[in-house]
């Protein structure tokens, strides 16, 4: 499989038969059809798509709200993983979160490849939920800040 075949788009209906077929396989709590769709009229959300040959390979998603932008999902066919395509799609979210303060997102204490790639990409672990996935695993919360006046350190 080459990765340099892969286009990136925004999502579109003609996707979300794709993007459901591809969370079933990657997440033990996947989402519905129709919460995809319900993310085309969401004011707040971006997502982009990793295709290739016409197949759904990758997604990931973001709601930006108040100067923060929240990464909802990242989703790469087991395939296509360790080849770039997840740091692209995170990279993409980044550039449409704009000026933002901040990028957070969840992620599985248990997930090294993808802590490390989002620590690579500046991410930093800030904090973390219990039980978050499927009421037994914990998530890491990771920040990526934005600008060097982002953070309220100098909150009292």
């Amino acid at each position: 499989m080459k990765t340099d075949s892969i286009q990136y788009q925004p999502l579109s209906k003609a996707y979300l038969d794709g993007l459901t077929a591809l969370d079933r396989l990657c997440f033990a709590k996947p989402w519905s059809r129709q919460a995809f769709a319900d993310e085309l009229i969401n004011p707040v959300a971006a997502y982009v798509v990793a295709v290739c040959g016409g197949e759904v390979v990758g997604y990931a998603g973001v709601w930006i709200v108040k100067g923060e932008g929240q990464i909802t999902n990242v989703a790469v066919h087991p395939d296509y993983r360790r080849r770039g395509v997840g740091r692209e799609l995170v990279g993409r979210l980044i550039e449409a979160c704009g000026d933002v303060d901040s990028v957070t997102l969840e992620v599985r204490k248990s997930n090294t490849a993808a802590r490390l790639l989002y620590a690579e990409m500046g991410f930093e672990a800030c904090g973390e939920r219990k039980k978050y996935y499927e009421g037994v695993e914990d998530a890491l919360i990771m920040t990526r800040r934005q600008n060097e006046n982002s953070c309220n350190r100098n909150l009292l």
